[in-house]
C-alpha cells in the first residue's frame, strides 16, 4: 500500500505572509489534497529576534480566507506535536536529536566565542564582479577530548552543537524538479545545529520535525537548494529516510527583480486591501511556475486539487504579471453572484454617493466593467455630483461630433426632455431614437454629447440614458442646461 501523503506549511510569525510563502502554502496543500493526503500547519517561532506580535494570527487568518484548511496544527492535534517550534523546544526535543548526533560522531560542542569566529571570516568574489564576506568554520572544538567537553559543560561554558560534515568527497540530492544536484563536501560549513540560547536553527528543527511528522514531501523555494545537501547528511547521520523534494522557482517582478515589499503587492494582505478577491489571489499564485497541461488559467480551489501535477511546476523564474491579476479578478468578479457582488461593492459605492440613489441599479452597471474594488469610486462619482470638465471632449473624430455640433443636439433636446415623463432608461432611449430618426442623424451624434452633458465624463459604466434613470429628472435637466451654459461660455 503507497505511503499516505503529508504535506506541510512551516512559516515564522514574522509579519505579513508573502506571496512565495502563500505559493508555497499552496503547493503543499494542492499536492497533500490531489492524493488524499494530509496537510499540516507548524509556527516556527524559533529566530525570537524577528517574531512579530500577531503575527501567527494572520497566519491562521491568511489560511482560512484562502480555503487552505489545514489537517493538523496546533489547534488541531493528529498526534505528532506539538506544532510550535517553541514548544517543541521547551519539550527538549531538538537537544535530544541533536545529543543522539553527538553520540554517533556526527556533530560536536563548539566553544568557541565571537572573536575566535570573526577570525575565520574571509572575502571570496560574489560571482558578480565584487566580493562577499563568508565564515567557514575550521572544526576547531571538533578535537576537544571528552574530558574537555565535559569540563565546558561543567563550568557552565556558552556552547553551541554543530555538524560534523566531512571536506572530502561530495554529496548527492534529488528533487523532484532540477534531478540530482551534488555538492563538493569541501563546501559544506559545519552549520550550527543548537545555537548558544538552546534553540535549534531553521535547517535543523526542520529536518527533526520533518521526520518527527511523517513529512514525505518537502515545499520550498529554490534559494533553499544550496542548504539540501546539509539536510541530506543529516537524515543519513539519523538514518531516516528522505522526504521529497520541490524547490519552486524565484517569484519576480516585471523588471525580473525579485518580489519586495517595496513592490507593494508582496503580501496575500497587501492583495486583498488593494481590492483583490482571495479566490483570485489563490488562482494567479497557483500560476506563478505552474500550469495545467489544458493551459485553463481560471480556476477554483477544487478545479486546481484536480489538476495540480507538481511535476509540471516550471525552473525559471516566476513573473509576478499585475496587469494580469486585475484581469483574473475581473473575471471573477464578472462570475460574482449578484447579490454576493451587490453586498461587497455596497461600502465602496456609499464612500462616494450620498445621495438617495439606487445603488443596485448602479451595481448592476458596473459589475462587468470593473477589476478590483477601488474602480467603482472614480467609475461612479459622477452620478453623486457633476465633475467639472474640459468641453473639449465633446470632440470624437469617431462620432464626427465638436462643441458646436453638441451644443445644437443639447438645445435641441432639452425641451424634449423637459416634457418626457416616463424617465425609465427604455423610455428615454425610445424618446431618444425618435428625435435620431427625424433628424437622420447617426446614433453617436446624439448620445456622446447627452452622455457627457450628463456625466461631464468620456467614459462611464453606462449609457446616456441609463445615468438620466439614475439621477432622475431633475438632476438630468440641471445637469443639461449647466452643459449648455459651459459650452456657450
Amino acid at each position: 500500500m503507497a505511503q499516505k501523503i503529508r504535506t506541510r506549511y512551516a512559516p515564522s510569525p514574522t509579519g505579513r505572509m508573502h506571496v512565495g510563502n502563500l505559493r508555497t502554502a499552496l503547493y503543499a496543500y494542492l499536492i497533500a489534497k490531489h492524493d488524499g493526503g494530509d496537510f499540516i500547519l507548524r509556527i516556527e517561532d524559533t529566530d525570537q529576534e524577528r517574531y512579530v506580535e500577531g503575527a501567527t494570527e494572520i497566519i491562521y487568518r491568511t489560511l482560512e480566507k484562502t480555503g487552505l484548511i489545514h489537517d493538523e496544527g496546533p489547534d488541531k492535534d493528529g498526534g505528532v506535536g506539538p506544532y510550535v517550534q517553541s514548544e517543541r523546544q521547551k519539550a527538549g526535543i531538538y537537544m535530544e536529536y541533536a545529543k543522539q548526533l553527538v553520540d554517533k560522531g556526527e556533530a560536536y560542542y563548539c566553544f568557541c566565542d565571537e572573536a575566535r569566529l570573526a577570525t575565520l571570516v574571509q572575502e571570496i568574489d560574489d560571482g558578480n564582479g565584487g566580493k562577499k564576506e563568508i565564515s567557514v568554520y575550521d572544526k576547531h572544538c571538533l578535537h576537544l577530548s571528552k574530558e574537555e567537553v565535559e569540563k565546558n559543560l561543567a563550568e557552565g561554558k556558552p556552547f553551541v552543537i554543530r555538524q560534523n560534515n566531512p571536506t572530502e568527497g561530495t554529496t548527492t540530492f534529488h528533487d523532484e524538479l532540477y534531478g540530482d544536484v551534488s555538492v563538493e563536501n569541501k563546501e559544506l560549513d559545519d552549520m550550527v545545529l543548537i545555537k548558544s540560547d538552546g534553540y535549534p536553527t531553521y535547517n535543523f528543527a526542520n529536518v527533526v520535525d520533518d521526520h518527527l511528522m511523517g513529512i514525505t514531501h518537502v515545499v520550498r523555494g529554490n534559494e533553499y537548494i544550496s542548504s539540501s545537501p546539509k539536510y541530506n547528511r543529516l537524515y543519513d547521520a539519523f538514518g531516516w529516510e528522505v522526504p521529497k523534494y520541490i524547490h519552486c522557482p524565484l517569484i519576480t517582478d516585471e523588471e525580473h527583480h525579485k518580489l519586495s515589499k517595496r513592490s507593494g503587492h508582496s503580501s496575500f494582505e497587501d492583495l486583498v486591501e488593494q481590492g483583490f478577491l482571495a479566490e483570485t489571489v489563490v488562482n494567479f499564485v497557483a500560476l506563478l511556475g505552474w500550469s495545467p497541461d489544458d493551459n485553463t488559467e481560471i480556476m477554483s480551489l477544487k478545479e486546481l486539487v484536480e489538476k495540480f501535477d507538481y511535476r509540471r511546476i516550471n525552473k525559471s523564474p516566476a513573473v509576478f504579471d499585475y496587469t494580469k491579476l486585475k484581469w483574473m479578478n475581473g473575471e471573477y468578479l464578472k462570475a460574482m453572484d449578484d447579490d454576493k457582488f451587490y453586498e461587497l461593492a455596497e461600502p465602496y459605492m456609499k464612500e462616494v454617493i450620498k445621495k438617495d440613489l439606487d445603488l443596485h441599479k448602479i451595481a448592476a452597471m458596473i459589475k462587468t466593467r470593473i477589476e478590483i474594488w477601488p474602480d467603482i469610486t472614480e467609475m461612479i462619482d459622477f452620478f453623486e455630483e457633476m465633475p467639472d470638465y474640459d468641453v473639449s471632449i465633446y470632440k470624437h473624430k469617431k462620432m464626427k461630433t465638436d462643441e458646436a455640433s453638441s451644443l445644437s443636439v443639447l438645445k435641441d433636446l432639452l425641451p424634449i426632455l423637459e416634457a418626457q415623463e416616463d424617465y425609465s432608461n427604455d423610455a428615454l432611449y425610445a424618446r431618444l431614437q425618435e428625435y435620431i430618426k427625424e433628424k437622420e442623424y447617426k446614433n453617436g451624434y446624439v448620445l456622446w454629447p447627452i452622455r457627457i452633458a450628463v456625466s461631464g465624463k468620456a467614459m462611464t459604466p453606462c449609457g446616456a440614458t441609463e445615468a438620466m434613470e439614475v439621477i432622475g429628472k431633475d438632476e438630468t435637466l440641471k445637469r443639461l442646461k449647466d452643459s449648455i451654459a459651459k459650452l456657450e461660455a
